[in-house]
């Protein structure tokens, strides 16, 4: 395992140093440039006296590649800047606004569970009836179905038309429900075709022939032999998918204003906030990075054959 581990850490060097390259191309090529950003947001006046003074202290009057080895630097040490519109350091504002982000993607990854996996298990233990089919249709409705629009309609009848829960905020544990819900309902029904084709797959495997054979029951079968195999395509699934769901509740969050990495960001594009956008980018880059990590490695850990492949 530690071996494995090693070579895993190994291979993401490459893609982090890709991705600190692309973060600071991409903020270099968008329309505008950072000096006039800096002194529009700063309410300076944008003169050409101002601008020269701003790229010399900004340091973009250096090379490109002196700028970046600038950068990269402060990023190693956790500076990813100041912000040009609070003044306040970049990673502050954004693990200010990930506290809660990482709230709400925790929350919906607890409704991930609770439903997709009891409703894989019932589908894959009753293939073609009532609820399997039902469940083949929710599948198809909660992936095509777009978030906004699902968050509309739950404020509509939770907030406004029963008055039972709140539209807004973060200031009680009410609030997380319907945005936590949200995000999830996409996520639901595709987990639990998932397993349920994973379960149905595996009760095929010589091992459940053998038990069977034995005279094992069928709920000892489906929990001892078969639901431990059957998660792993879930954990690998929701390894690639946690950092999208954290960039995926942009919407959410500002459906019901839920003052998380996503509202942060499209008030930073909107203003052209140049160091909070790179420091986001970086940020994600990260998390997507570290959940594949860890669902690879809890894959490996469940299955010793990934290891040994790997």
């Amino acid at each position: 395992m530690k071996k494995y581990v090693l070579k895993r850490l190994i291979t993401l060097v490459p893609i982090l140093i890709g991705i600190s390259v692309v973060a600071f191309l991409l903020v270099r090529i968008m329309p505008g440039d950072a000096a006039t950003a800096y002194l529009t947001n700063a309410n300076i006046p944008v003169t050409e006296k101002n601008i020269q003074i701003a790229i010399k202290n900004l340091g973009l009057d250096k090379p490109i590649i002196v700028q970046y080895f600038d950068w990269i630097k402060n990023v190693l040490q956790f500076d990813l800047g100041t912000s040009y519109i609070s003044k306040n350091l970049v990673s502050k504002e954004l693990f200010s606004g990930l506290k809660y982000t990482m709230m709400l993607a925790a929350t919906s990854l607890l409704w991930i569970f609770v439903i997709s996996i009891p409703l894989g298990m019932y589908s894959a233990t009753h293939p073609g009836k009532r609820v399997d089919n039902l469940s083949r249709t929710f599948a198809f409705i909660g992936s095509s179905m777009p978030a906004f629009w699902l968050g509309f309609l739950l404020v509509q009848f939770f907030s406004i038309k029963l008055g039972i829960l709140p539209v807004a905020g973060a200031e009680k544990l009410s609030n997380i429900i319907l945005p936590s819900i949200t995000l999830a309902f996409g996520y639901v029904p595709t987990y639990s075709r998932i397993l349920r084709n994973s379960l149905l797959e595996n009760m095929k495997s010589p091992s459940v022939t053998y038990a069977r054979a034995r005279g094992i029951s069928e709920r000892k079968i489906l929990f001892n032999n078969v639901l431990r195999n059957s998660l792993i395509p879930i954990i690998t699934s929701l390894g690639m998918n946690f950092g999208g769901m954290l960039s995926g509740s942009v919407i959410v969050e500002n459906v019901f204003s839920w003052p998380g990495l996503g509202r942060v960001i499209v008030g930073s594009i909107s203003q052209r906030d140049y160091p909070m956008i790179q420091g986001y980018i970086i940020l994600m880059a990260v998390i997507f990075i570290l959940s594949n990590l860890l669902a690879d490695l809890a894959c490996a850990s469940i299955d010793s054959r990934i290891r040994l492949e790997g």
